[in-house]
Order: structure tokens, then sequence, then C-alpha cells
């Protein structure tokens, strides 16, 4: 009777252990006890590499909350075998002790460390697949993500943002390593993030929706106009429809994807606000199309490379200080841009070789165009 009953807690355990998949974990880090939600994959296989996405909650919110009432994932993850991590953000004593990404100044919290530590913590536990790592937000938990894409970049494959631009700050000092690409979902009437930017007494905070998706197209180097595409409103008592834009032929094959929800507000579509898409849905399908390296199964040329066979462009110095030289088979002209695609300097070149004065740009990223040919260019 007693080995019987053993036997059933043994088997109850088993089936606890199958089915209990979220867990609260806690990380010592920075001399802080930190907390984020873990989710493991009902299909997870330890001798399978999976891919982890990060989903950031907004600001004054709390990983368990969010998760659930606003971006339950963890359905999509079981499905698609992806380990899903809810990090919580601590209180910021300078912001009235809210729990918020990207402390306000004077601050020791940099939780791009603190996100770096999670993911080394996993790859002690789990076998993760580090070139598919990911990372989507909610308002305060979308600037993040932009954070991340800017400055772990190294780690992260792809980004996807709900209901926030980039800071101006943010994007003037944002350097990506690798072509990265980056999903929004952003509504035309949000009065919390606004579409349009955030300008006060002639200071930009924020940065318009059509700046951050200029300095993102241009940094990957995608098509300069994008493909629209209007979704069908499926529900047209929400009072919003969606249209989905996208700038895609990229540096290895990435693209840039706004959904734009016209009419709508600090909404997570699919669970409150436009209901035509499911954002957890939409993320998911964009972001994982991606590694490191970019689209999955990409075997086009870099757009960073010369396709224009009939007239050959070369380019040295890169980086360069004041002045670059050019060379190119036939006569031709050129045009650099900043990383908003604001035209700065045109040209024409002549055959061989030729030499541009550039000493009036600052130290940044430009792209220099060429007919086909267009090439990142830095100063320093």
């Amino acid at each position: 009777m007693i080995k019987s009953k053993i036997i059933l807690i043994l088997q109850l355990l088993f089936i606890q252990n199958i089915f209990c998949q979220t867990y609260q974990r806690n990380l010592f880090y920075d001399g802080n006890n930190r907390q984020f939600v873990l989710h493991i994959p009902s299909n997870y296989d330890p001798s399978i590499a999976a891919p982890l996405l990060f989903n950031f909650h907004g600001g004054n919110g709390y990983a368990n909350q969010f998760m659930a009432t606003t971006s339950d994932m963890r359905n999509i993850a079981d499905t698609a075998g992806f380990i899903l991590i809810y990090p919580q953000a601590l209180e910021d004593p300078n912001d009235g002790n809210s729990t918020n990404w990207l402390h306000k100044s004077p601050t020791n919290v940099d939780d791009i460390y603190f996100v770096e530590s999670i993911i080394d913590s996993l790859n002690n536990e789990y076998l993760i697949d580090n070139n598919r790592i990911y990372a989507c937000g909610y308002s305060l938990g979308g600037e993040f993500t932009y954070e991340l894409a800017c400055r772990l970049n190294s780690k992260i494959a792809a980004v996807a943002a709900v209901a926030r631009t980039m800071g101006d700050s943010q994007l003037n000092t944002c350097s990506p390593i690798h072509p990265t690409p980056v999903m929004t979902i952003l509504g035309t009437a949000d009065q919390i993030s606004l579409y349009g930017g955030v300008v006060f007494a002639g200071i930009t905070y924020y940065v318009s929706a059509d700046d951050m998706h200029s300095y993102w197209t241009n940094y990957n180097n995608t098509n300069a106009n994008p493909n629209i595409t209007q979704i069908p409103d499926i529900n047209p008592n929400d009072g919003s429809s969606v249209e989905r834009k996208t700038w895609s032929n990229g540096d290895n094959c990435v693209s840039v994807e706004e959904l734009k929800i016209n009419g709508g507000g600090h909404d997570w579509p699919g669970t409150f606000g436009n209901m035509d898409i499911v954002a957890n849905n939409e993320i998911w399908n964009f972001v994982s199309k991606y590694n490191l390296n970019g689209l999955i199964g990409c075997s086009t040329t870099s757009n960073n490379q010369n396709t224009n066979s009939s007239n050959k462009l070369n380019i040295y110095p890169n980086p360069f200080s004041n002045n670059l030289k050019l060379e190119t088979t036939f006569p031709t002209h050129y045009e650099i841009y900043n990383r908003l695609g604001k035209l700065l300097k045109k040209g024409n070149l002549n055959a061989g070789s030729n030499k541009i004065n550039l000493s009036s740009l600052k130290p940044d990223l430009y792209i220099l165009k060429s007919e086909e040919n267009s090439m990142k260019i830095i100063k320093y």
C-alpha cells in the first residue's frame, strides 16, 4: 500500500513537471535580486538548440501581469519551440519608483547587462540557439527593445516594438554591427507615444515613425520605397484599420516592416485596441525568419557589395577622415545620405579616380549611392 502511494506521488510529480513549464526565476545581478518569468516550450528537446524571445513590459509594469493580460505568447512558444522570457524591471527612484526600463539619470542601472546575464545564465542550463535571440516589447518596453538592437546587437538577431518610436538621443547614438530586421506596430492616434514623435520647445525627445523607419531602412540598405498592403478590416467596430509597409531587399536579405494602425491608440493589437491583427503572431512570424546572419536561407549578394557589373565602383579608405576616394569604370553620379535618409551631398564622378572632400560632415555613418551601388561609409 505504501509502495503504491509512493508510485502515485512520483507519477503526480512527473505529470506536474511536464505541464508546469512557466517559472518565476531569480538572478542575483549587480547587487540586486532580479526576476524574470521563464517559459520552456512543451516540446523542448535538450538535444536541439532552441531560439530565445524576450518580451518586455511597459513602464511601471510587471512581467507576470503583462504576460497574463497583454501578451501571452506561451501557446506560440509551445508550437514553435522557442524559450520565452518576460524580464522584470527595477523600481526607478528618479521616476516615482515606477518599475521602468531605461532609468532616468543619475543612475547606475543599465538593464542591457541584465539581459546579457539572463542569456548567459540560460546558456548554462539549456541548449540555446545563440544565432536566434529576439526581443520585443510594449511602450517603454518597446523603447528598450530598440536599445537592445542598438547596444546588444552582437547577440540580438531581430526586434519588434509595439506602441513606441525611438528616442532622439537613442537613434543618434545607435551603433548596430549587423543588418538588423525591425518590426514596429504603431497607432497613428496614440496619445502616449505619439506617431509623429515628441518635440517640445524646439527639442526632439522622440523621433517620428517616418524618421525612425528611415534610419533602419538606410542602415539595412533596403529598398527606398515600401511595399504597402491593406490588412482586411475584419473588425469594423474597433475604430482602426491596418496597413502593412515592408521595406525589403536589405543587406543579408533583411527587411523593415511597419504595421501601421490607422486610428489606433496605445494598444497591443489582438488583445485590446485594433482586432484586425494579433500582435503576438505578427511578431513571431516576423522575427523567426532571421538569425544573426540575416534572413535564414539568404543566398543573395549583399547590397553593400557592387552588383552592377557594367560599372564597378571602389571606395577607400573606409572609415575615412575628410577625403574619400572613389574609382569607377565609367562616368556616373553619386549621392550621400545621413542615417535618416536626408540627402546631404551629390555630384558627378569621372571615369577613373575621384576624390570627394567631406570635411563638412560630422563623424557618423552615411550611405553613399551611385546608380545600383549602395555602400555604408563611416567618417571618424
